[in-house]
């Protein structure tokens, strides 16, 4: 009704541009309802509903919008010249050059996301310079520099997203496959930070930094709709839309479904007996989720929102359950809303505070025997942040902050469900707060020193203070030699610390801390207006390593401080951009890790790490051939063997220009069909787990 009173009080050319819109929005949303979907019924219609009023409401606004065009600001035009000088983020909390922050920081532009054809932030990541990411049919894990233990839920890495915290206050974990809660075609950029950042962003800014920015609504300047299809029966659909309004409101709003079969016959040799299937399970690789974003400015408010539900199924029979079960699945579902105030005095002086609420939820279904056990989670949190950058002096850039979390629910609950057998019902709360400095001094005109340090007490009561060091030299705007040390401190989290089910599980509540501390050399140079290179020596040594191993007195796994990790390495990167749409880099990483209890290598750590990335305009500013190549060399698994070294290849050939406002890709992932593995944890009864060969997928986007 709202909607045909407007119409009455339009022009006839108004209705034509109303109708023709509508038409569109009509056939793509038919289109993206056909998709194959086993999600709960109302849930999916909860998410329709909420897609098409995103809509509506966007159609009734479009007035006072400007419309998309096919030159949306993006970084895709940026000379390396102009990359090597944008403003990074995340290394210190404040925009500064990239070649001035205090660590390595590579980026990823969503100009890159799209021609390169990646699907989620795990693609991504193992995209860059000494990054690695392995998947164990469940979930996704992290590893940088040699360090990457399986079954830790990527607890050493911070994410966040515009600033805010992702990582949950159970496992500490973020999950980074088609249970991230971002769906990547809403990234702007990524900025992936090198080394400890504690002295910031505290414990779990342990070897690593992942800060995404999103897309802004001067980013869409209308509606967009994707759709794609891909092997395994694999189908996703998206509704964006965003803009800038006349009265300084910006808003962008998404939403996306996405369904998957998954190999529908999975073979695994270490159950290769009669009495379950010859080794083979059959429907149970299964992954579905939703997810929505939204965000809104005005002056110097600003409010985000996410959500995301992902549901799994599990066709490796973790934790001894029973094997070829199609009803053995995780449920994971995360949300949070931040409301900041930031507000810029000038002259490089601003205050930035923050109140945000995040919850997690998993669940998991494991049957033993034919009997349901139910492991779930639930955490609730709410924190608190304020910090102010200013000039005291024309060559001191300070910042100080605190934070505060308040941890109101912390509940973990096992149990069997009939009969109905209770193993842990965890409920807790604690709090954690800190305070943090950073300075950054201009000595010289081509000297920095960047110095921090972050006192902090942990939910677990323990104290600790954190130091950040670095040393920037400029000698001209070509080039940047970056010395830089830093410390930091993980406590173990309540998974670790409480977790047992008296069937695999037991506690440990007297785990130590972690600790690590780093040294790296980075040398950074222009080679001329199209080339820039990267290279990197660094050290770092891991006491007190928490590892999940299984006791051999009772068979129970357990997570003991095991040792300490001590690894040097070397990085270099090379990369070009050419005006005419041409770019790439290629970059090698070798990392030497040693097991300080045993002497020898640590799970999981390859010595050798190599990528080729390129993209190559077919057609001018309208076709664009992105390819990669990814080499790992073999990684010790938990059980002492070696999986063997591998290469895979992408293909994505990418369109844009050719009909007003679509986008066209089609991509080839495991060009070669190369056969692989990933080393499993200690949940798992196979050592290594065989990995997916060629797979496809097609995508359309159209922006109105």
């Amino acid at each position: 009704m709202l909607r045909d009173w407007m119409i009455r009080k339009k022009s006839i050319s108004r209705l034509e541009y109303y109708k023709d819109i509508h038409r569109t929005l009509g056939s793509e949303w038919i289109r993206i309802s056909l998709i194959r979907s086993s999600l709960q019924k109302d849930k999916t219609r909860i998410i329709a509903t909420l897609l098409k009023t995103m809509c509506i409401l966007m159609l009734l606004a479009s007035p006072t919008l400007s419309r998309a065009d096919d030159d949306a600001p993006d970084q895709v035009n940026m000379s390396i010249e102009e990359l090597m000088g944008i403003k990074v983020y995340g290394a210190s909390k404040f925009e500064q050059k990239a070649s001035e922050a205090p660590a390595a920081v590579s980026i990823v532009t969503a100009d890159e996301i799209r021609k390169y054809g990646y699907r989620t932030l795990a693609d991504i990541l193992r995209s860059m310079r000494g990054f690695y990411v392995t998947y164990d049919r469940n979930y996704s894990y992290m590893g940088l520099r040699g360090f990457g233990s399986t079954g830790n839920y990527n607890s050493r890495f911070l994410i966040l997203i515009d600033g805010h915290r992702i990582n949950d206050n159970i496992y500490d974990s973020v999950l980074v496959g088609t249970d991230f809660i971002l769906d990547v075609d809403i990234i702007s950029r990524v900025e992936v930070i090198r080394g400890p950042a504690f002295s910031l962003y505290g414990s779990n800014a342990f070897i690593g930094v992942i800060n995404i920015i999103s897309k802004s609504g001067e980013d869409f300047r209308g509606g967009e709709i994707s759709g794609e299809a891909g092997s395994f029966r694999s189908y996703k659909g998206r509704m964006s839309a965003g803009g800038l309004f006349r009265n300084g409101l910006e808003l962008v709003v998404s939403g996306s479904l996405y369904d998957s079969d998954g190999r529908k016959r999975l073979y695994f040799r270490e159950f290769d007996d009669q009495a379950t299937n010859n080794g083979v399970t059959e429907n149970t690789d299964h992954d579905r989720n939703y997810s929505l974003f939204a965000k809104a400015s005005l002056g110097d408010f600003s409010l985000d929102g996410a959500y995301v539900s992902r549901t799994k199924g599990i066709p490796t029979a973790s934790y001894e359950t029973d094997f070829n079960e199609p009803r053995n699945r995780t449920v994971d579902t995360q949300g949070f809303l931040d409301l900041k105030y930031q507000h810029d005095f000038g002259r490089e002086s601003e205050l930035i505070a923050r109140l945000s609420y995040d919850v997690y939820r998993s669940k998991g279904d494991y049957l033993y025997s034919g009997v349901v056990n139910n492991d779930s989670c639930l955490g609730e949190r709410w924190t608190g942040e304020v910090h102010l950058t200013g000039r005291p002096h024309e060559r001191h850039r300070l910042l100080v902050g605190a934070e505060y979390q308040y941890n109101s629910r912390q509940q973990q609950k096992n149990y069997d469900e009939d009969p109905f057998t209770l193993y842990l019902d965890d409920r807790r709360s604690s709090k954690r707060w800190a305070v943090y400095l950073e300075d950054e001094i201009r000595i010289t005109d081509t000297l920095i020193a960047n110095l921090g340090v972050r006192y902090e007490r942990t939910y677990t009561s323990k104290k600790t203070i954190n130091p950040r060091v670095a040393v920037i030299y400029n000698p001209s705007d070509n080039t940047a030699l970056k010395f830089l040390y830093g410390e930091a401190f993980r406590p173990a989290n309540l998974y670790e610390l409480y977790y047992q089910d008296n069937v695999s599980f037991k506690p440990n509540p007297d785990l130590e801390p972690e600790r690590i501390r780093t040294y790296e050399l980075v040398y950074e140079q222009r080679l001329s207006d199209a080339i820039s290179m990267t290279a990197a020596g660094f050290y770092y040594k891991i006491k007190d390593l928490i590892n999940q191993v299984i006791n051999p007195a009772d068979g129970l796994m357990v997570f003991v401080n095991h040792g300490e990790v001590k690894a040097t390495g070397l990085e270099l990167e090379v990369e070009g951009k050419w005006g005419n749409g041409l770019q790439g880099r290629i970059s090698y990483a070798y990392t030497n890790a040693e097991d300080g209890l045993t002497g020898g290598l640590p799970v999981n750590s390859p010595y050798h790490l190599a990528t080729l990335n390129i993209i190559v305009p077919v057609v001018r500013d309208r076709v664009f051939l992105g390819a990669e190549t990814q080499y790992t060399s073999s990684v010790k698994t938990p059980r002492g063997r070696k999986t063997d070294g591998f290469s895979l290849t992408n293909l994505t050939l990418f369109s844009q220009k050719l009909v007003k406002g679509m986008e066209l890709s089609a991509s080839v992932y495991n060009l070669f069909n190369k056969k692989y593995s990933f080393p499993g944890g200690p949940e798992h009864v196979m050592d290594t787990i065989e990995q997916d060969g060629r797979t496809y997928r097609v995508k359309l986007t159209y922006r109105f």
